[in-house]
């Protein structure tokens, strides 16, 4: 579903991802979400987005932190070596 709603496109918002044929930043929508507005609250503020859409988003920004690489560093033990 991700594939079909989002598209990253340089000569659109230099390339972030956006909602295809909108210039709606997917970020946008995951800020808004993450800051506590309610998916109704959104999709009347963005009314060419669906529910479908900001599913999307989620599975988007799932999919990003997945690839994520944590790497712990003990600086006190560091300095002891």
């Amino acid at each position: 579903m991700r594939q079909q709603v989002i598209e990253c496109r340089p000569d659109v918002m230099l390339g972030k991802p956006v909602f295809k044929g909108t210039r709606i930043p997917v970020e946008l929508v995951l800020r808004k979400l993450g800051e506590g507005a309610t998916e109704a609250e959104v999709l009347e503020a963005y009314p060419r987005l669906t529910r479908d859409h900001l599913q999307a988003a989620v599975l988007y920004a799932a999919d990003v932190v997945k690839g994520d690489e944590v790497v712990y560093f003990d600086l006190e033990q560091a300095k002891t070596r």
